[in-house]
């Protein structure tokens, strides 16, 4: 039997989403997970993360909250990400998660000065991408769905910085072999992204963002969600060594 992925909830979908379920069924259905192949713990409802054995990696879902809150479940799944990647256990976060591993390994997280970054980007690839077992190979340039407020401001010390769009400097990182962090959405489909702009409108009018131009361009990002199924495969591969 394949060991199986422990995935870190840190939060829910806006609520008008939470009918398709939450971030662990969404992700898992990404990865190309099956059922028993998949342990999720919900942190931010106050379980603890198990230990490491037996599992191939580990997977940190977006959320609402902020990291920049210091509530004391982000800290202590701060503190466990932390001792998981200097122990080696294949990690990685996505949104929220992306912001706590760097939080956890010393980076800087905030608001982002630009504000709200939302609907499908862009993601340019830098050339460190090239050599990288999640990103080598994929097109210079690919879309991608996101939506966030806080952004990583300074990656961890020793992080190799893997993409950016025009809006955000650091879309993902690598730090050391094992540990990833994406703030893109690779378990969103363009479903998930257009609800998440009908969810956020009145929001985007204030920031002065038109809703219908940006639920207009959004788009699949399959090269996206490869990223999500590689670190599944390369986390299998390495747990196989």
């Amino acid at each position: 039997m394949k060991p199986p992925f422990l995935i870190l909830e840190t939060g829910q979908p806006v609520p008008s989403m939470r009918r398709h379920r939450g971030f662990p069924h969404w992700i898992r259905v990404a990865a190309g997970l099956g059922r028993d192949e998949a342990v999720v713990v919900n942190v931010e409802a106050g379980e603890d993360p198990p230990g490491r054995e037996g599992f191939a990696g580990a997977i940190v879902t977006g959320s609402g909250a902020m990291v920049t809150d210091r509530a004391p479940w982000s800290e202590r799944s701060a503190q466990w990400l932390r001792e998981a990647a200097h122990a080696g256990l294949p990690l990685f976060g996505i949104c929220y998660g992306h912001q706590l591993l760097a939080h956890a390994l010393g980076g800087e997280v905030g608001n982002h000065p630009g504000g709200r970054e939302m609907g499908t980007v862009h993601l340019e690839l830098h050339p460190t991408a090239a050599a990288d077992p999640l990103f080598a190979g994929l097109p210079a340039r690919f879309p991608a769905q996101a939506t966030h407020l806080q952004t990583v401001l300074r990656a961890p010390e020793g992080a190799a910085v893997l993409a950016r769009s025009s809006h955000d400097a650091c879309h993902a990182f690598r730090w050391g072999e094992r540990a990833w962090g994406v703030q893109f959405h690779p378990e969103f489909s363009a479903g998930h992204m257009r609800g998440y702009v009908r969810a956020r409108q009145d929001a985007l009018r204030n920031e002065g963002l038109c809703p219908r131009t940006v639920a207009r361009e959004i788009s699949a990002a399959p090269h996206a969600r490869r990223v999500l199924r590689r670190f599944v495969g390369h986390a299998r591969a390495l747990h196989g060594r």
